[in-house]
Protein backbone atom coordinates (compact mmCIF):
# COMPACT_ATOMS: atom_id res chain seq x y z
CA UNK A 1 0.00 0.00 0.00
CA UNK A 2 2.84 2.32 0.90
CA UNK A 3 4.59 1.45 -2.31
CA UNK A 4 1.49 2.30 -4.32
CA UNK A 5 1.06 5.64 -2.57
CA UNK A 6 4.67 6.54 -3.22
CA UNK A 7 4.37 5.55 -6.84
CA UNK A 8 1.20 7.61 -7.26
CA UNK A 9 2.92 10.58 -5.66
CA UNK A 10 5.89 10.17 -7.93
CA UNK A 11 3.68 9.96 -11.00
CA UNK A 12 1.79 13.08 -9.96
CA UNK A 13 5.04 14.96 -9.38
CA UNK A 14 6.27 13.82 -12.77
CA UNK A 15 3.09 15.04 -14.46
CA UNK A 16 3.34 18.38 -12.73
CA UNK A 17 6.97 18.63 -13.69
CA UNK A 18 6.14 17.86 -17.31
CA UNK A 19 3.41 20.50 -17.21
CA UNK A 20 5.86 23.07 -15.93
CA UNK A 21 8.43 21.93 -18.49
CA UNK A 22 6.27 22.75 -21.48
CA UNK A 23 8.11 24.84 -24.10
CA UNK A 24 7.53 28.55 -23.79
CA UNK A 25 5.94 28.63 -27.22
CA UNK A 26 3.16 26.32 -25.97
CA UNK A 27 2.53 28.00 -22.61
CA UNK A 28 0.23 30.76 -24.00
CA UNK A 29 -1.80 28.05 -25.77
CA UNK A 30 -2.09 26.09 -22.53
CA UNK A 31 -3.27 29.23 -20.72
CA UNK A 32 -6.09 30.07 -23.17
CA UNK A 33 -7.19 26.53 -24.02
CA UNK A 34 -9.74 25.89 -21.19
CA UNK A 35 -11.79 29.02 -21.85
CA UNK A 36 -11.41 28.78 -25.64
CA UNK A 37 -12.61 25.15 -25.65
CA UNK A 38 -15.71 26.14 -23.67
CA UNK A 39 -16.54 28.83 -26.26
CA UNK A 40 -15.97 26.37 -29.11
CA UNK A 41 -18.18 23.81 -27.37
CA UNK A 42 -20.98 26.37 -27.09
CA UNK A 43 -20.50 27.19 -30.77
CA UNK A 44 -20.79 23.53 -31.74
CA UNK A 45 -23.86 22.97 -29.55
CA UNK A 46 -25.72 26.05 -30.75
CA UNK A 47 -24.88 25.36 -34.40
CA UNK A 48 -26.28 21.85 -34.03
CA UNK A 49 -29.48 23.19 -32.45
CA UNK A 50 -29.92 25.86 -35.12
CA UNK A 51 -29.26 23.43 -37.98
CA UNK A 52 -31.70 20.81 -36.68
CA UNK A 53 -34.41 22.91 -35.03
CA UNK A 54 -34.06 26.32 -36.69
CA UNK A 55 -33.44 29.74 -35.22
CA UNK A 56 -30.47 32.16 -35.17
CA UNK A 57 -27.20 30.47 -34.23
CA UNK A 58 -25.60 33.67 -32.96
CA UNK A 59 -28.48 34.44 -30.62
CA UNK A 60 -28.39 30.91 -29.24
CA UNK A 61 -24.65 31.24 -28.66
CA UNK A 62 -25.15 34.55 -26.86
CA UNK A 63 -27.84 33.16 -24.55
CA UNK A 64 -25.94 29.94 -23.85
CA UNK A 65 -22.86 31.98 -23.02
CA UNK A 66 -24.76 34.23 -20.62
CA UNK A 67 -25.83 31.19 -18.59
CA UNK A 68 -22.13 30.48 -17.99
CA UNK A 69 -21.19 34.00 -16.92
CA UNK A 70 -19.60 32.69 -13.72
CA UNK A 71 -16.75 31.27 -15.84
CA UNK A 72 -15.61 34.80 -16.71
CA UNK A 73 -14.75 35.32 -13.04
CA UNK A 74 -12.80 32.08 -12.70
CA UNK A 75 -9.09 32.37 -13.36
CA UNK A 76 -8.58 29.23 -15.41
CA UNK A 77 -11.14 30.09 -18.11
CA UNK A 78 -10.79 33.87 -18.15
CA UNK A 79 -7.81 34.05 -20.52
CA UNK A 80 -9.46 31.82 -23.12
CA UNK A 81 -12.77 33.69 -22.97
CA UNK A 82 -10.96 37.01 -23.45
CA UNK A 83 -8.99 35.52 -26.35
CA UNK A 84 -12.18 34.34 -28.06
CA UNK A 85 -13.99 37.65 -27.46
CA UNK A 86 -11.14 39.71 -28.95
CA UNK A 87 -8.72 37.78 -31.16
CA UNK A 88 -11.12 35.18 -32.56
CA UNK A 89 -13.70 37.90 -33.17
CA UNK A 90 -11.20 40.01 -35.13
CA UNK A 91 -10.21 37.06 -37.28
CA UNK A 92 -13.87 36.35 -38.01
CA UNK A 93 -14.61 39.96 -38.94
CA UNK A 94 -11.49 40.24 -41.09
CA UNK A 95 -12.45 37.11 -43.04
CA UNK A 96 -15.86 38.64 -43.79
CA UNK A 97 -14.01 40.80 -46.32
CA UNK A 98 -13.96 37.86 -48.70
CA UNK A 99 -17.75 38.17 -49.01
CA UNK A 100 -17.73 41.82 -50.11
CA UNK A 101 -16.54 43.57 -53.27
CA UNK A 102 -15.87 47.21 -54.05
CA UNK A 103 -18.76 47.09 -56.50
CA UNK A 104 -21.15 46.27 -53.66
CA UNK A 105 -19.69 49.09 -51.58
CA UNK A 106 -20.08 51.56 -54.45
CA UNK A 107 -23.76 50.67 -54.70
CA UNK A 108 -24.25 51.99 -51.16
CA UNK A 109 -23.27 55.52 -52.24
CA UNK A 110 -22.11 58.42 -50.09
CA UNK A 111 -25.10 58.11 -47.77
CA UNK A 112 -23.62 55.59 -45.30
CA UNK A 113 -20.42 57.63 -45.03
CA UNK A 114 -22.42 60.79 -44.29
CA UNK A 115 -24.54 58.88 -41.77
CA UNK A 116 -21.48 57.53 -39.95
CA UNK A 117 -19.59 60.84 -39.79
CA UNK A 118 -22.61 62.81 -38.58
CA UNK A 119 -23.54 60.06 -36.12
CA UNK A 120 -20.10 60.09 -34.50
CA UNK A 121 -19.78 63.88 -34.32
CA UNK A 122 -23.29 64.62 -33.05
CA UNK A 123 -23.35 61.77 -30.52
CA UNK A 124 -20.07 62.85 -28.91
CA UNK A 125 -21.33 66.44 -28.73
CA UNK A 126 -24.65 65.27 -27.29
CA UNK A 127 -22.79 63.25 -24.67
CA UNK A 128 -21.06 66.38 -23.40
CA UNK A 129 -24.36 68.30 -23.27
CA UNK A 130 -26.28 65.51 -21.50
CA UNK A 131 -23.50 65.05 -18.96
CA UNK A 132 -23.79 68.69 -17.93
CA UNK A 133 -27.59 68.38 -17.67
CA UNK A 134 -27.22 65.33 -15.41
CA UNK A 135 -24.56 66.98 -13.27
CA UNK A 136 -21.75 64.67 -14.45
CA UNK A 137 -18.22 65.58 -15.54
CA UNK A 138 -17.72 66.67 -19.13
CA UNK A 139 -15.07 63.96 -19.39
CA UNK A 140 -17.70 61.33 -18.63
CA UNK A 141 -19.99 62.69 -21.33
CA UNK A 142 -17.26 62.74 -23.96
CA UNK A 143 -16.03 59.27 -23.03
CA UNK A 144 -19.46 57.66 -23.11
CA UNK A 145 -20.46 59.60 -26.24
CA UNK A 146 -17.34 58.41 -28.06
CA UNK A 147 -17.90 54.83 -26.93
CA UNK A 148 -21.53 54.78 -28.07
CA UNK A 149 -20.74 56.55 -31.34
CA UNK A 150 -17.72 54.53 -32.46
CA UNK A 151 -17.12 50.98 -31.26
CA UNK A 152 -18.16 50.43 -27.67
CA UNK A 153 -15.67 49.16 -25.11
CA UNK A 154 -12.70 49.33 -27.50
CA UNK A 155 -13.34 53.02 -28.11
CA UNK A 156 -13.76 53.61 -24.37
CA UNK A 157 -10.31 52.20 -23.67
CA UNK A 158 -8.66 54.03 -26.57
CA UNK A 159 -10.23 57.40 -25.75
CA UNK A 160 -9.56 56.97 -22.03
CA UNK A 161 -5.86 56.52 -22.77
CA UNK A 162 -5.56 60.08 -24.10
CA UNK A 163 -7.77 61.78 -21.52
CA UNK A 164 -6.31 63.48 -18.42
CA UNK A 165 -5.92 61.38 -15.28
CA UNK A 166 -7.94 62.42 -12.25
CA UNK A 167 -9.58 60.86 -9.20
CA UNK A 168 -12.54 59.44 -11.14
CA UNK A 169 -10.73 58.55 -14.34
CA UNK A 170 -10.51 54.79 -13.76
CA UNK A 171 -14.03 54.63 -12.36
CA UNK A 172 -15.45 56.45 -15.39
CA UNK A 173 -13.67 54.07 -17.73
CA UNK A 174 -14.96 50.98 -15.94
CA UNK A 175 -18.49 52.38 -15.83
CA UNK A 176 -18.40 53.11 -19.53
CA UNK A 177 -17.08 49.69 -20.51
CA UNK A 178 -19.68 47.83 -18.42
CA UNK A 179 -22.57 50.07 -19.46
CA UNK A 180 -21.82 50.20 -23.18
CA UNK A 181 -21.22 46.43 -23.36
CA UNK A 182 -24.54 45.70 -21.68
CA UNK A 183 -26.43 48.15 -23.90
CA UNK A 184 -24.78 46.72 -27.00
CA UNK A 185 -25.89 43.22 -26.05
CA UNK A 186 -29.45 44.44 -25.49
CA UNK A 187 -29.35 46.25 -28.84
CA UNK A 188 -28.26 43.07 -30.63
CA UNK A 189 -31.45 41.37 -29.45
CA UNK A 190 -33.93 44.26 -29.77
CA UNK A 191 -32.81 46.17 -32.87
CA UNK A 192 -33.65 43.34 -35.33
CA UNK A 193 -37.19 43.54 -33.92
CA UNK A 194 -37.25 47.27 -34.72
CA UNK A 195 -36.14 46.45 -38.27
CA UNK A 196 -39.13 44.12 -38.61
CA UNK A 197 -41.60 46.62 -37.17
CA UNK A 198 -40.40 49.43 -39.46
CA UNK A 199 -40.23 47.16 -42.50
CA UNK A 200 -36.73 48.25 -43.52
CA UNK A 201 -35.14 46.74 -46.61
CA UNK A 202 -31.97 44.64 -46.27
CA UNK A 203 -29.78 47.61 -47.23
CA UNK A 204 -31.59 50.00 -44.89
CA UNK A 205 -31.49 47.43 -42.09
CA UNK A 206 -27.73 47.04 -42.59
CA UNK A 207 -27.19 50.81 -42.41
CA UNK A 208 -29.40 51.02 -39.33
CA UNK A 209 -27.72 48.17 -37.43
CA UNK A 210 -24.19 49.10 -38.49
CA UNK A 211 -24.78 52.75 -37.66
CA UNK A 212 -26.32 52.27 -34.22
CA UNK A 213 -25.12 49.14 -32.38
CA UNK A 214 -21.99 49.80 -30.34
CA UNK A 215 -19.69 46.77 -30.65
CA UNK A 216 -18.55 45.00 -33.82
CA UNK A 217 -19.55 41.53 -32.61
CA UNK A 218 -23.12 42.56 -31.83
CA UNK A 219 -23.45 44.34 -35.19
CA UNK A 220 -22.34 41.22 -37.01
CA UNK A 221 -24.62 39.05 -34.89
CA UNK A 222 -27.69 41.23 -35.40
CA UNK A 223 -27.05 41.72 -39.13
CA UNK A 224 -26.69 38.06 -40.01
CA UNK A 225 -29.73 37.19 -37.87
CA UNK A 226 -31.79 39.02 -40.53
CA UNK A 227 -30.04 38.03 -43.76
CA UNK A 228 -26.65 37.65 -45.38
CA UNK A 229 -27.13 40.88 -47.33
CA UNK A 230 -28.02 42.80 -44.18
CA UNK A 231 -25.02 41.31 -42.40
CA UNK A 232 -22.65 42.37 -45.18
CA UNK A 233 -23.95 45.95 -45.25
CA UNK A 234 -24.04 46.29 -41.45
CA UNK A 235 -20.46 45.01 -41.18
CA UNK A 236 -19.19 47.51 -43.73
CA UNK A 237 -21.02 50.43 -42.08
CA UNK A 238 -19.77 49.37 -38.65
CA UNK A 239 -16.18 49.15 -39.84
CA UNK A 240 -16.50 52.69 -41.18
CA UNK A 241 -17.42 53.70 -37.63
CA UNK A 242 -14.39 51.82 -36.28
CA UNK A 243 -12.20 53.74 -38.73
CA UNK A 244 -13.44 56.95 -37.10
CA UNK A 245 -11.55 55.97 -33.93
CA UNK A 246 -8.25 57.49 -35.05
CA UNK A 247 -9.62 60.99 -35.87
CA UNK A 248 -11.68 60.86 -32.66
CA UNK A 249 -8.60 60.06 -30.57
CA UNK A 250 -6.69 62.88 -32.26
CA UNK A 251 -9.55 65.24 -31.52
CA UNK A 252 -9.55 64.19 -27.86
CA UNK A 253 -5.78 64.74 -27.63
CA UNK A 254 -6.23 68.26 -29.01
CA UNK A 255 -9.20 68.96 -26.73
CA UNK A 256 -7.40 67.85 -23.56
CA UNK A 257 -3.93 69.13 -24.47
CA UNK A 258 -4.01 71.73 -21.66
CA UNK A 259 -5.27 69.27 -19.06
CA UNK A 260 -2.76 66.52 -19.70
CA UNK A 261 0.57 66.46 -17.99
CA UNK A 262 3.70 65.49 -19.85
CA UNK A 263 3.34 61.72 -20.23
CA UNK A 264 6.11 60.59 -22.54
CA UNK A 265 5.37 57.19 -23.96
CA UNK A 266 1.76 57.15 -22.78
CA UNK A 267 -1.51 57.89 -24.49
CA UNK A 268 -0.21 57.33 -28.01
CA UNK A 269 -2.69 57.56 -30.86
CA UNK A 270 -3.68 53.97 -31.72
CA UNK A 271 -3.10 52.76 -35.25
CA UNK A 272 -5.91 51.42 -37.39
CA UNK A 273 -6.98 48.02 -36.01
CA UNK A 274 -5.24 45.16 -37.81
CA UNK A 275 -8.53 43.37 -38.44
CA UNK A 276 -9.87 46.46 -40.21
CA UNK A 277 -6.80 46.58 -42.47
CA UNK A 278 -7.16 42.84 -43.17
CA UNK A 279 -10.86 43.27 -43.93
CA UNK A 280 -10.18 46.03 -46.47
CA UNK A 281 -7.32 44.01 -48.02
CA UNK A 282 -9.59 40.99 -48.51
CA UNK A 283 -12.30 43.18 -50.03
CA UNK A 284 -9.78 44.52 -52.56
CA UNK A 285 -8.38 41.08 -53.36
CA UNK A 286 -11.88 39.65 -53.74
CA UNK A 287 -12.90 42.57 -55.96
CA UNK A 288 -9.99 41.79 -58.29
CA UNK A 289 -11.23 38.20 -58.65
CA UNK A 290 -8.13 36.67 -57.10
CA UNK A 291 -9.99 34.54 -54.56
CA UNK A 292 -11.10 31.15 -55.97
CA UNK A 293 -14.72 30.20 -55.12
CA UNK A 294 -13.64 27.20 -53.01
CA UNK A 295 -11.25 29.34 -50.98
CA UNK A 296 -13.90 32.02 -50.53
CA UNK A 297 -16.37 29.39 -49.31
CA UNK A 298 -13.80 28.01 -46.86
CA UNK A 299 -13.02 31.48 -45.51
CA UNK A 300 -16.74 32.19 -45.16
CA UNK A 301 -17.27 29.02 -43.11
CA UNK A 302 -14.22 29.77 -40.95
CA UNK A 303 -15.49 33.31 -40.41
CA UNK A 304 -18.88 31.99 -39.30
CA UNK A 305 -17.30 29.62 -36.78
CA UNK A 306 -15.07 32.37 -35.43
CA UNK A 307 -18.03 34.71 -34.98
CA UNK A 308 -20.19 32.12 -33.22
CA UNK A 309 -17.29 31.32 -30.89
CA UNK A 310 -16.72 35.03 -30.20
CA UNK A 311 -20.42 35.64 -29.52
CA UNK A 312 -20.38 32.77 -27.01
CA UNK A 313 -17.42 34.43 -25.27
CA UNK A 314 -19.20 37.79 -25.19
CA UNK A 315 -22.22 36.09 -23.65
CA UNK A 316 -20.01 34.59 -20.94
CA UNK A 317 -18.57 38.05 -20.22
CA UNK A 318 -21.99 39.75 -19.99
CA UNK A 319 -23.38 40.35 -16.50
CA UNK A 320 -26.53 42.39 -16.04
CA UNK A 321 -25.91 42.42 -12.28
CA UNK A 322 -22.87 44.66 -12.76
CA UNK A 323 -25.07 47.33 -14.30
CA UNK A 324 -26.44 48.17 -10.85
CA UNK A 325 -22.94 48.99 -9.61
CA UNK A 326 -22.33 51.90 -11.99
CA UNK A 327 -25.04 54.18 -10.60
CA UNK A 328 -28.10 55.53 -12.35
CA UNK A 329 -26.85 58.81 -13.84
CA UNK A 330 -24.15 57.23 -16.06
CA UNK A 331 -26.67 54.58 -17.11
CA UNK A 332 -29.23 57.25 -18.03
CA UNK A 333 -26.49 59.11 -19.91
CA UNK A 334 -25.50 56.09 -22.02
CA UNK A 335 -29.11 55.09 -22.66
CA UNK A 336 -29.91 58.65 -23.81
CA UNK A 337 -26.85 58.68 -26.11
CA UNK A 338 -27.87 55.31 -27.53
CA UNK A 339 -31.44 56.48 -28.19
CA UNK A 340 -30.14 59.72 -29.74
CA UNK A 341 -27.89 57.79 -32.15
CA UNK A 342 -30.76 55.43 -32.99
CA UNK A 343 -33.13 58.30 -33.81
CA UNK A 344 -30.46 60.16 -35.79
CA UNK A 345 -29.70 57.17 -38.03
CA UNK A 346 -33.41 56.46 -38.50
CA UNK A 347 -33.89 60.10 -39.52
CA UNK A 348 -31.14 59.75 -42.16
CA UNK A 349 -32.84 56.61 -43.47
CA UNK A 350 -36.31 58.15 -43.41
CA UNK A 351 -35.26 61.22 -45.38
CA UNK A 352 -33.21 59.03 -47.77
CA UNK A 353 -29.97 60.75 -46.71
CA UNK A 354 -28.47 57.32 -46.03
CA UNK A 355 -29.26 56.22 -49.59
CA UNK A 356 -27.47 59.00 -51.44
Amino acid sequence: MTHRDTGGSTDMSTLQGNKRALPRSLQPLQRIMPGLMICITIALATTFIADHYGGPTLLYALLFGMTLHFLSEEGRCLAGVEFAAKRVLRVGVALLGVRITIEQVAELGIGPVLTVVCGVMFTIAMGAVLARVLGLDRDMGLLTGGSVAICGASAALALSAVMPRHANHERNTIMTVVGVTTLSTMAMVTYPLIVGVLGLSDSEAGIFLGGTIHDVAQVVGAGYMISESTGDVSTFVKLMRVAMLVPAVMMFMFLFRRDRRDEDGEGKVPMLPAFLVAFVALVIVNSLGWVPPMVAEGFTDLSRWCLVTAIAALGIKTSFQKLAVVGWKPVILMVAETVFLLLLVLAFIHFDLASL
